[in-house]
């Protein structure tokens, strides 16, 4: 029996979800841990219950999603992505592969189908990063390169922890973070990007990730009067700042990465006073590690070139490129053949909770297309055929994957 994803009924849970936290423009603002991120978390649980699913949830607030093998000795086979969003968020980033993978199990219940290992989705909390920094939290703490205590210690901008917002909003669990094993993790998501849509091509094999690494910069210089202090005799945070944003777009172009200065900020600005003082981020990434210490080089020498003005550096996050596992791999590309649709391999330049998974687990990642390849918008737009094949994809490797889960045992 041809087992087949109720893509109507993914499109409707797509739309219903998009009502946790749903803005004026069409957009969606979840972020990690408030009151919407609660009210979704509330509608998986309650929505996993009915399939007859088990629900664990950790002290991180991770949730897992399990349908029972006819081995439980056996690692599952895990499916998943996150529920959280950017402010300016879309009705798909994340959450496509939740409720996807929420598909799968829906699917393989209605069919009776008994798999040999467990099948399990997953919510991984604060994948994004924009209310608690760093991204891809969650799943960190799971694989163990993220410290719980860290994490939970991590505040927002108005200074509330992680620990207190879980208390809060969270619904945490009392199980130790890294407790479920994992025999394999597949991750659906939204490109993100404009190669599949410009190249009609319906599903990407993500073979792995390029590496991300973050950094804050400070520029301290001198204030002073706009109208009389010379050109010449001045210390400008501000243009010192901007030199330097031109420059390293310019290395990070020759190198073949990427740059990105997300969140520059001018404390007690003054329209008519040189900026003594700025705050800048950088996001910085490259396929290769070779091409982020070049571009983590040429960031040290404008650093130190500063003149003037002085220049504090510091690494917050690092994220190495990653390849994701052969077997895995080769099942998302069965699953689209399968299927008889075209597909083509990618390397993801976002980051993605599949990274920490990779630490820890084989681990492959499924993309389906986004208008205009726009995302953390809320302009953000997928088709209904697209998510639904992307699901069947996921189904189609989830079930091929499982012989070598008993193959290879409990992990």
């Amino acid at each position: 029996m041809k087992l087949r994803v109720n893509s109507d009924r993914l499109w409707r849970n797509l739309i219903e979800t998009a009502r946790f936290g749903g803005t004026p423009d069409g957009g969606v603002c979840r972020l990690t841990l408030s009151p919407e991120d609660a009210q979704v978390r509330d509608w998986l649980a309650e929505y996993a219950s009915k399939l007859g699913c088990h629900l664990s949830v950790d002290r991180f607030g991770n949730m897992f999603v399990t349908r029972p093998g006819r081995r439980d000795d056996l690692a599952p086979v895990a499916m998943g992505s996150h529920l959280d969003t950017q402010p300016t968020g879309g009705r798909f980033d994340g959450i496509l592969g939740v409720l996807a993978g929420l598909e799968v199990l829906e699917t393989l219940t209605e069919a009776g189908v008994e798999t040999e290992a467990p099948v399990m989705l997953v919510n991984w909390t604060n994948e994004e990063g924009s209310r608690f920094s760093p991204a891809m939290m969650g799943s960190a703490v799971h694989a163990g390169t993220q410290p719980l205590d860290r994490a939970l210690a991590c505040t927002d901008a108005q200074g509330i922890s992680m620990a207190q917002a879980l208390a809060d909003h969270g619904r945490p669990g009392d199980m130790d973070a890294g407790t479920i094993p994992l025999g394999a993790m597949f991750e659906l998501h939204i490109e993100q990007g404009p190669v599949l849509e410009q190249n009609k091509v319906p599903v990407g094999v993500v073979t792995g990730v390029q590496g991300m690494r973050w950094y804050d910069l400070r520029f301290t210089g001198q204030s002073a009067h706009a109208g009389t202090t010379p050109m010449n005799h001045r210390a400008d945070a501000a243009l010192a700042a901007a030199r330097l944003m031109m420059e390293m777009s310019e290395c990070a172009r020759a190198l073949g990465g990427v740059i990105t200065f997300g969140d520059i900020s001018v404390p007690r600005a003054s329209r008519n006073v040189v900026a003594g003082e700025v705050r800048l981020t950088v996001d910085a990434r490259h396929p290769t590690v070779e091409g982020l210490d070049g571009m983590e080089q040429g960031l040290t020498d404008l650093v130190n070139a500063a003149g003037p003005v002085n220049v504090e550096i510091a690494r917050l996050y690092s994220s190495a490129p990653v390849k994701f596992d052969p077997g895995c791999i080769a099942a998302v590309r069965k699953g689209a053949e399968v299927e008889q649709a075209a597909w083509r391999d990618i390397v993801s330049g976002a980051g993605h909770d599949a990274v920490a998974c990779a630490t820890i687990a084989p681990t492959a990642m499924i993309f389906v297309p986004c208008k205009d390849g726009i995302s953390h918008n809320p302009a953000e737009s997928a088709t209904q055929a697209d998510c639904g094949l992307g699901a069947q994809v996921l189904l189609n490797a989830v079930l091929d994957y499982q012989p070598r889960i008993v193959t290879d045992g409990a992990g």
